[in-house]
């Protein structure tokens, strides 16, 4: 599985000397290891990443996105798996999929609501 990810504490957290840690790439690992299937990670900026993501040179794309992602147009957005309140706004958090890939995507949105929320 090839995974976009972009740094946003606590969700992504990336590093120069490994693998990315956090709360999505934690759900990101279950989801791979349930579909017994290894990570390539791809660390960059969001524009690049969902630029990767149209062109099919990633499967998912992770970084803290909400609801309101203006990300739409470059992939398919789960529906949200969880709720963050801060600062008295509830933002609802999702991961970008490559367009079209309706059987990946509902895999994706079924392991996420198994797993109940991660907040």
């Amino acid at each position: 599985m090839r995974v976009g990810v972009s740094q946003h504490t606590p969700w992504v957290e990336t590093s120069d000397t490994g693998d990315p840690e956090g709360i999505e790439p934690k759900l990101i690992r279950g989801f791979a290891k349930d579909l017994d299937s290894d990570i390539e990670w791809t660390e960059s900026g969001e524009e690049q990443l969902m630029e990767a993501l149209e062109r099919g040179d990633l499967d998912v794309v992770i970084g803290g996105f909400t609801d309101q992602t203006p990300w739409e147009e470059f992939g398919a957005v789960t529906r949200p798996y969880t709720e963050e309140k801060r600062d008295g706004k509830v933002r609802k958090h999702v991961m970008v999929v490559r367009m079209g890939e309706n059987a990946f995507l509902v895999e994706l949105e079924r392991f996420l609501m198994e797993q109940g929320g991660t907040q």
